[in-house]
């Protein structure tokens, strides 16, 4: 998927998943933040709610957040990534055994 970034329309992003395409994303913007987040909360069977109440965020955030909308933080960070050629990828942490 081809995305058109918000600030600059100039640019485009190819929203892909990572190497280890069922446990892993690649994040290159805030809309793959998102569907990561969506996906990984919704693979653990976590309502918005449940989610809101643990991280003592607003649920309408999270909706937001999970819907592709960005906050400055994050905009910042992605763009510091890019500048350095970087790849942030979420993948759930490795239980020690």
């Amino acid at each position: 998927t081809t995305l058109e970034c918000p600030y600059n329309p100039t640019l485009h992003y190819t929203v892909i998943m990572s190497r280890n395409y069922d446990t892993e994303y690649a994040i290159r913007n805030h809309q793959s933040f998102g569907r990561a987040l969506r996906e990984f909360r919704s693979r653990q069977g976590i309502t918005q709610e449940e989610l809101a109440q643990r991280t003592n965020l607003h649920r309408s955030y999270l909706s937001a957040l999970e819907g592709g909308s960005t906050t400055e933080a994050m905009r910042r960070i992605v763009v510091v990534a890019r500048a350095l050629d970087l790849e942030i990828v979420l993948r759930p942490r490795q239980r020690a055994s």
